[in-house]
């Protein structure tokens, strides 16, 4: 069976893209991607060429924008060409010159595709591409993902020639009289890749002649393994993770019993969490109720509460305070809506129970009130209670765990809190056989 014919027959089983799809190429002008091109004109398909131009190599930089432009006019389809500013972007991001080639191409190809509504984008890395990818990732230290090479589907990105050898490529090149130009750069082994592909795996493969073909029977391996990795894992935290308002919430005795650093990562990384931090969830299991670990970008924290991890959100506070002013009849707060009502007492008046409304002795209070967040050292009197206590204390006896307690707000005047929204009103605002006219405040959950 001939190279296209294999190809054709890849890309249906894989079901990568099809004949109604308007597909980018990313174009260097070296061999893999003239194959690519070739194969998918001759399967028919409808494609359009990218090429970037990273300025890094002079006249050959050049030349192969040049040769990309020609090879458009031979298969009658439209060129996409970038010049890109690589080593000021290099400098200004701190970054290696490889690494910033790589954001500024994946980035345009990205952009380049929405804004032409494009199906996807086919880059030309093949089987010795992905054994080098393998390789590289197993020595800087990788999990599974990594040992399973490059993906042939990855979100809008399709990779069509990772079955196929580098040899082969060649040989079509040459069976069908291709034209390609060399990257010099290639020759050099100061960069990572190179020095995998000229130096490491020809050593390597001197010792195991059969040590490329192992490798890809290993990267298919571990495919299969991580496709059984993930039924399990999936199984494991449907058992172990309970969404509540959310939140997750995951037993911590239940989670440490297996024992297996690899479950807790896949559970936390779905939160942004990063492997290293799974010794931080270890530590975190012994640590008293209360602490708790923070995601890199802090939008997520795990909270040890009680016998259960907390995973939450945590969210931005950037309007802490509202003042409610005397003629105020709603306010609008992160929480909801306020409504501030005065009715006047009458003894058969029925005191509402719900949690979110409060009724206040209307001649005990003061404008302007204030509705803030809760902070360290606030008390109040609780209703009933003719002792003073701290909310700290308060929210413990609730059990609240902290995740609730930092959705609390408190209500207050001239530094004494009325109210512990949607908890208890403080005794001394309360209503009395005295109070002639009562302060109705609700807030409504948006």
């Amino acid at each position: 069976m001939d190279l296209l014919q294999r190809f054709r027959e890849s890309v249906q089983q894989q079901n990568l893209f099809y004949q109604k799809d308007k597909l980018i190429l990313a174009v260097s002008g070296g061999v893999d991607s003239v194959v690519l091109c070739e194969l998918c004109k001759e399967a028919g398909y409808d494609f359009v060429i990218a090429h970037c131009n990273f300025q890094l190599r002079g006249e050959e930089s050049s030349r192969d924008e040049t040769f990309v432009r020609g090879l458009g006019k031979k298969y009658g389809t439209e060129v996409f060409v970038k010049k890109f500013d690589t080593e000021k972007y290099a400098l200004e991001n701190k970054i290696g010159i490889q690494e910033a080639a790589r954001d500024l191409r994946y980035a345009w190809f990205e952009e380049l595709r929405q804004e032409k509504k494009f199906s996807f984008l086919l880059l030309a890395h093949h089987a010795n591409d992905n054994i080098e990818t393998a390789l590289m990732n197993y020595c800087r230290g990788t999990g599974l993902r990594g040992l399973e090479g490059m993906p042939a589907i990855s979100a809008n990105i399709r990779r069509p020639l990772l079955a196929f050898w580098k040899e082969e490529l060649i040989e079509f090149a040459k069976k069908n009289r291709l034209e390609f130009v060399e990257d010099t750069s290639n020759k050099s082994s100061k960069y990572t890749r190179n020095l995998f592909r000229n130096e490491i795996i020809p050593l390597i493969s001197k010792a195991y002649p059969q040590a490329t073909s192992n490798l890809q029977d290993n990267i298919d391996r571990f495919k299969e393994v991580g496709r059984l990795y993930d039924l399990l894992t999936t199984e494991f935290k449907k058992k172990l993770c309970k969404i509540k308002n959310d939140e997750v919430y995951i037993p911590v005795k239940q989670l440490m019993s297996y024992q297996n650093k690899a479950l807790i990562f896949e559970i936390i990384s779905d939160y942004g969490f990063t492997e290293k931090q799974v010794e931080e969830v270890a530590k975190l299991a012994e640590s008293e109720s209360g602490k708790f670990i923070q995601s890199p970008n802090a939008s997520v924290r795990i909270i040890k509460f009680r016998n259960w991890f907390i995973i939450s959100k945590h969210e931005s506070r950037e309007t802490t305070t509202f003042v409610v002013e005397a003629e105020a009849k709603q306010l609008k707060t992160q929480s909801g809506q306020m409504k501030i009502e005065r009715i006047p007492f009458t003894p058969d008046y029925q005191l509402p129970t719900a949690d979110y409304i409060a009724c206040l002795d209307a001649d005990e209070i003061s404008f302007p009130l204030i509705l803030r967040r809760m902070k360290q050292g606030d008390y109040f009197y609780p209703l009933g209670m003719r002792k003073k206590k701290k909310l700290a204390r308060f929210f413990i006896d609730q059990k609240l765990s902290k995740p609730d307690r930092e959705k609390i707000w408190v209500l207050e005047m001239n530094k004494k809190i009325l109210w512990v929204v949607g908890l208890r009103i403080d005794d001394r605002f309360k209503i009395t056989d005295k109070t002639k006219s009562i302060l109705k405040i609700s807030l409504h959950p948006s």
